[in-house]
């Protein structure tokens, strides 16, 4: 009867060590494993192994849990009955639940909860031995799992890389500091992740807004042009704005106006102008990003599906949709954005719907439209007449200018009405 129980409790105390391997498995950070198994530990390195293969470690860590709880459970209704008769079934059923739920499953959880690193790595060798011995059973109850989940039509359409991206932006929200530099930090961090999902067509100065050289007008002509910009790269365009033949370069240019100070007539733009690079609308930024490296080139023009060139793109917006606004000496600062004394915001319709995100932490939509024009025409299905008011979003959207078919200005203030589109 002694060593029943002797043996009671040590099934008891592997049940409650299973439990804590458990947690410490499940809630383990792979970072920190990672960062430990490039140190060189061999039980750290296992215990990564073992994290990346948590599906199979809780199942067999549920069976062997299972296994030990129903043989306790039996050993100590068998000695109560003969300790006290009939009623003993009933004793052991209440004091093996009680002891299981706290001894082997909450007080070894919260004891794992503290250093659940430090826990698998010191279990490594204790957990992977159990894996290799229960491995046939782990396999054969994993393949019944899968089948009654085809059964109900019900599968796992996450992949590890989508797993991997939101624990990532999970751990990045967590990031906190005494500081405003932290939020800053957070939006960096963000925004590098977003590359692959912002297209350049997003981000690009639109062919209008963009500087350019005739090459049939006269040299002086383009000469003054250029210092009268801010840009050190420059589309050179000749017969019709579509037809865009060149990129200058500002410095060379300027060495050529130098090596012919009296006879910038014999000048031909486009001799010095470099061949223009074409991309599609539809390439994300880290994709571009690659690109301008590899081609070791800071400009490119955007162009359609059917080839109709609708803006450039710079290394340089591609790094502000990083660390935001780059200016220097020499930009030349658009007041699109202004904030009024009653708080609201007063914005042409030509910025993005990322730099508002950003700038004032707000939560605008940004999947249908890049601008906040934009926005608004594609919410409210027209083209709203100057006056009108709408409310979008939990904002009050008020347009205050209008040219021809394009919203030009729209004032913009907090409010707390329902999202679905208003009309004032």
């Amino acid at each position: 009867m002694i060593l029943s129980f002797i043996l009671v409790f040590t099934l008891l105390a592997v049940s409650a060590y299973f439990s804590a391997c458990e947690t410490a498995v499940s809630v383990a950070s792979k970072a920190k494993l990672h960062s430990l198994a490039k140190s060189g530990g061999k039980k750290a390195v296992l215990a990564e192994k073992i994290k990346d293969q948590i599906g199979y470690v809780i199942n067999t860590i549920l069976a062997c849990n299972t296994v030990f709880n129903a043989v306790a459970t039996s050993l100590t209704t068998v000695l109560f009955l003969k300790l006290f008769g009939e009623n003993g079934a009933a004793y052991a059923s209440a004091i093996m639940a009680i002891s299981i739920l706290f001894c082997g499953e909450v007080m070894p959880k919260m004891i794992a909860l503290r250093n659940p690193e430090k826990l698998i790595i010191f279990s490594s060798y204790f957990v992977n031995f159990f894996l290799i011995l229960f491995k046939p059973v782990t396999i054969v109850t994993n393949w019944l799992a899968r089948r009654v989940l085809v059964l109900f039509r019900l599968k796992d359409t996450s992949s590890e890389e989508e797993e991997s991206m939101e624990e990532l932006r999970g751990v990045i929200d967590l990031h906190k500091g005494p500081d405003q530099d932290t939020q800053q930090e957070r939006v960096m961090l963000k925004s590098i992740l977003d590359l692959r999902s912002v297209q350049v067509s997003e981000i690009m100065v639109h062919r209008k807004n963009v500087t350019m050289l005739n090459a049939d007008d006269p040299v002086n002509m383009i000469v003054d042009q250029v210092l009268d910009s801010p840009f050190s790269r420059l589309p050179v365009w000749q017969g019709n704005l579509d037809n865009i033949v060149g990129i200058v370069n500002v410095k060379m240019l300027l060495r050529e106006v130098r090596a012919l100070p009296n006879r910038l007539k014999d000048l031909d733009i486009r001799s010095i102008a470099h061949k223009p690079w074409f991309i599609p609308d539809s390439t994300d930024l880290l994709e571009q990003l690659q690109l301008f490296r590899q081609r070791r080139e800071h400009f490119a023009l955007v162009v359609d599906e059917y080839g109709a060139w609708l803006g450039v793109v710079t290394l340089e917006d591609i790094l502000e949709e990083i660390v935001g606004e780059i200016d220097d000496e020499h930009d030349i600062s658009v007041q699109g954005v202004r904030v009024q004394p009653d708080n609201s915001v007063v914005i042409d319709g030509s910025v993005t719907i990322r730099d508002l995100n950003r700038e004032f932490d707000w939560n605008l939509p940004d999947e249908t439209a890049s601008t906040i024009a934009g926005l608004l025409i594609n919410t409210v299905r027209m083209i709203p007449d100057v006056g009108q008011v709408f409310m979008l979003y939990g904002f009050r959207l008020t347009v205050l200018k209008r040219q021809r078919n394009q919203i030009t200005l729209i004032k913009i203030s907090r409010c707390e009405e329902p999202t679905t589109p208003q009309v004032e």
